[in-house]
Parts: structure tokens; sequence; C-alpha cells
């Protein structure tokens, strides 16, 4: 891409924003009209059952605005490497969409089945590694990040096994994070900019179109996702918004990145599993068979609820956290500049 190019990308950020903006006026009613309201578990803090009735599936608002985008910026600029990564976010997307789909017509806040959605997840990612790998964008080499190390000893098949769990793992570890308001799409914010800006500078620019778009959409969407939610984004969204976070650093041939701009997504998902694991070993080995916890409540954000912080600053600092850790990620690929 020339500078003019990549300059227009930049200032597509805006018109997404309002392209989000104006689409969830008229989105929004349309998703209360057909009674998509969000199902509130029994499990979760019982002062989220005031939120009980908000339309779910708001990440329609910003997987819409992110397809104009890259449409659009694509026939403009010729930059098509980005709509190959959106397809992939679009897959996952449309995951959420069916498991959020069921949920409404089961009036219950359980959709597809683990089994179902893991099996569907690996077979999207597994084709979209393929895709990649053939096309060239994928070498199936390991960058080091703060180094100029690039490991090549893995065979092929190896990475794509590697690479498939990470994207699952990864994907649903920010369906996770999206448990209170603005969460999820606030420490994605972040997120987008640093592929964002990590795409121009390593001159692979014509995959910032995506980011680019997302950014633009993910703003506008949380003027109506941030507290008090006027919408969710459902996993239609949170599954996209995984998608679209693995796919670029796959795209970018820099999955360990991962690792740092989704550290707050991995903490969230290590909370799960380290209250499940010590709740079934501290029930077996106690003398009362009672287990026992490490946390109030998972995902750890719902334990600082339980500490008494209110959502907005659950949100301030898991964002500022996100925002450290892409400043942190920046530096990490210098070497790379």
């Amino acid at each position: 891409m020339k500078d003019g190019q990549i300059v227009i990308t930049l200032l597509s950020i805006i018109p997404c924003f309002l392209i989000a903006l104006i689409g969830g006026r008229y989105l929004i009613p349309w998703l209360k009209s057909m009674k998509t309201g969000q199902k509130i578990r029994e499990i979760g803090p019982r002062w989220h059952k005031g939120k009980e009735g908000t339309p779910a599936m708001g990440g329609l608002i910003f997987i819409g605005t992110a397809f104009l985008g890259c449409l659009i910026l694509g026939l403009v600029l010729g930059a098509w490497a980005s709509l190959l990564v959106f397809g992939f976010a679009l897959v996952f997307g449309a995951i959420g969409f069916i498991d959020d789909f069921r949920k409404i017509k089961k009036k219950q806040n359980e959709g597809l089945t683990a089994p179902q959605k893991f099996a569907l997840q690996l077979a999207a990612s597994a084709l979209y590694l393929y895709v990649l790998y053939r096309t060239g964008h994928l070498t199936g080499a390991l960058w080091i990040p703060f180094t100029n190390i690039i490991w090549t000893g893995l065979p092929i098949w190896v990475y794509i096994v590697f690479a498939v769990f990470v994207i699952v793992g990864t994907v649903n570890a920010v369906n996770l994070t999206d448990g209170i308001d603005g969460l999820a799409s606030g420490v994605t914010v972040p997120v987008m900019i640093f592929f964002l800006t990590t795409a121009i500078l390593l001159k692979k620019a014509e995959l910032a179109v995506f980011p680019a778009a997302l950014l633009g959409g993910l703003l506008g969407f949380l003027c109506y996702n941030f507290h008090p939610a006027k919408v969710f984004m459902g996993d239609t969204g949170s599954l996209f918004l995984g998608g679209a976070v693995c796919g670029l650093a796959f795209a970018l041939d820099m999955p360990l990145i991962l690792v740092l701009v989704g550290l707050v997504y991995i903490v969230e998902t290590l909370s799960v599993i380290l209250q499940v694991g010590y709740f079934k070993i501290t029930k077996r080995l106690s003398a009362d068979h009672k287990g026992r916890r490490i946390f109030k409540m998972t995902p750890i954000h719902h334990h600082f609820e339980m500490c008494g912080w209110s959502e907005i600053k659950i949100w301030v600092v898991f964002v500022s956290v996100s925002v450290i850790m892409c400043v942190i990620a920046y530096l990490a690929t210098a070497p790379l500049r």
C-alpha cells in the first residue's frame, strides 16, 4: 500500500464508527421485537437478574460494519487479504449465531452443546490455517517476541495441530470475557489498534483494513454496550471477536503475540480452570468431601464483582491492562520492523 492508501485505511475508522452508531439505533429495536432478550443463568451473580431481557446478538452491529468496511476498502484499495480474515471470524460468528438462536428458541441459556461447538471450531480453524499456508501468509515458523529468533523446527502438521488448539482456546477465552457490560468489546479495542498498527509497520497494510473497520465498529457498538448496556453482543459477537483476534495473529504470522495482547482473555480462562480443578481436588481429598474455591466466582471479573467492585471499575481496570499489554506487544515487535 502507498502512504495515501494507508491514510484512507486509518480514516475509515470514522465512517465505520458512524455506521455502527447509526445501525445500532435501528438494529437494537429490531432485536427487541424479535424477542432476543438475554436469559440470565441462575448460577451467575444475582444482581445480573436485572439485565434479563436486554437484547442479545448485538454483535451483528460490528460484524456488519466490519464487512462493509472490508468490502468497500477492498474495492477502493484492492486490499482483499482482510476479507480472508473477516471470513474466518465470520465462521465463528455464525457458530455463535446458531448458539444464540437456539437459546432464544428454547428460551433458556443453553444453545449448542460443548462437543458441537468444539467440533465446528476445530474444523473452521483447520481450514483457515490450511488456506493461510497455501496462500503464503503462514510459514509454519514461530517468531519469538522481543527477539529476531524464528523457530523453524516444527513440521507443518505439528504446527497446525498446535495452532488449531491455540485458536479454539483463545476464541473461547474471549467468549468467557464477555460477562459484564462492555468488557469483551472494551478489552478488544486496544487489541485491534495493535494489529492495525503492526500490519502497517510490517508492510502488510492490506491486513490493516479489517482491524480498522472492526475498530470503528467496536467503538460504535460500545456506545450501546457500555454500562448500563442497552444490548449484548451474544455468542454471535464474542466468538466473532475471538476469531478476529486469532485470525489476525496467524495472518501476520505471529501467533505467540497472543500471550501478550490476549493476557486478559487468558487470565479469565485460567481463573475458571483453576477454580474447577481446585474444587474437584479438594472435594476428593477433604474429610467432609466438600470442594473449596480459590475465587468467589469465575470467570475472574465476577470475583471482583463479588468483592464489591462496580462494573465500571472492572471495565476500566481490565481495559487498562489490555492497553498496557498491547503497548508491551508493540515493543516486542520492534526487532521485526
